[in-house]
């Protein structure tokens, strides 16, 4: 299970964060802290996720040349599609993760218990 902050009155700052990596059984790790991402593992996760977004980048030239390539075979079309797979789990996590850290806009408190757990769409 997924937790997600409902705490309209916590700042951005002392939300849980999703960091982007999962701990041995493969669960969500969060950072929990108040150094408005100024820490030591703060910025470890914002490397990570600059390194995760970079590789996404590289990865979506790499899949424009090898789909347009009429001999790639259906072994190499399986692995491309495994590996934008992966990457798109890493976008996906990395915008839950900032998206979370937004703050919420006067008002838009009530919205939040509209949302089904997992965010919109699942």
């Amino acid at each position: 299970m997924i937790h997600e902050s409902r705490d309209v009155t916590a700042t951005p700052a002392t939300r849980p964060r999703l960091l982007p990596w999962s701990n041995l059984d493969g669960n969500p790790c969060y950072l929990v802290t108040d150094d408005t991402g100024t820490g030591r593992l703060s910025r470890l996760a914002d490397e990570i996720e600059a390194v995760q977004l970079g590789m996404a980048d590289d990865l979506l030239g790499h899949a424009v040349d090898l789909l347009g390539d009429t001999r790639a075979t259906a072994p190499q079309l399986r692995y491309l599609a495994a590996c934008l797979a992966e990457a798109l789990h890493d976008v996906h996590r990395i915008a839950r993760s900032r998206g979370a850290r937004l703050p919420v806009p006067p008002g838009d408190e009530e919205d939040l218990d509209a949302v089904p757990e997992g965010g919109p769409g699942n």
